[in-house]
């Protein structure tokens, strides 16, 4: 089997936020030589819906360490949410952003890393409300995706349960964290290549060991 990059992210991560251009980078720079594979997390997945002020503080502190650590910056009208949750309508849920992306890979399988980065643009700087079927249509218009069908397919009970096939996935690798970055060489090997925000020369680096290793034990059978 031709090796695979897994990228376990969630939409809601502010690491996952500030690690995307790494991992865009990363994606342009190997496309050619492994195919790249976005699964999403299922970081908030509340029985009940919850509003934002029940973690608000949670993601404010998180926000602050995550820029401290990149440099990373979040949008204002994402941070008002967060610093006004009492006057916030938002209700967050990983849920309908990784039917999203499910839905998108019927589309342009070949570009997953770019979309799930649209994603947490869209919501951690630009505050759209992912759990509002709105905030997706103006990348239906960036990746030419037909906007009736799109969201015909939003709530299309299959891709539900392809969202939630990817939770399961997550957890069958052991993702405790996000992002998180693995190396597919074989049916049963995983390479492990960023766990938490991890640079880019450090991914980088654990991607050539990886391939120069494969490649040597393919010349060797």
């Amino acid at each position: 089997m031709e090796p695979v990059i897994f990228y376990c992210y969630d939409a809601y991560c502010n690491w996952c936020f500030a690690f995307s251009p790494i991992m865009q980078r990363i994606a342009k720079e190997y496309s050619k030589q492994v195919q790249f594979e976005v699964l999403s997390g299922g970081m908030i997945l509340p029985e009940t819906p919850k509003p934002i002020s029940v973690m608000a503080e949670y993601f404010l502190n998180n926000c602050k360490a995550v820029t401290e650590h990149t440099g990373t910056v979040f949008g204002e009208d994402f941070l008002w949410h967060l610093k006004n949750p009492e006057l916030s309508d938002w209700f967050p849920n990983s849920e309908k952003p990784a039917i999203a992306l499910c839905v998108f890979k019927e589309y342009h399988p070949d570009k997953q890393v770019a979309f799930a980065a649209d994603l947490q643009y869209a919501l951690q700087f630009e505050g759209r409300d992912l759990d509002d079927n709105e905030a997706y249509r103006h990348l239906l218009e960036k990746y030419s995706i037909p906007v009736e069908e799109f969201y015909n397919l939003l709530k299309d009970q299959a891709y539900k349960e392809k969202a939630h096939d990817e939770f399961d996935i997550c957890k069958q690798l052991q993702v405790k964290g996000y992002p998180q970055v693995m190396l597919q060489v074989n049916e049963s090997k995983f390479i492990l290549l960023a766990s938490g925000y991890t640079t880019y020369e450090e991914v980088r680096g654990r991607i050539e060991s990886a391939l120069h290793d494969l490649t040597a034990t393919r010349e060797e059978s």
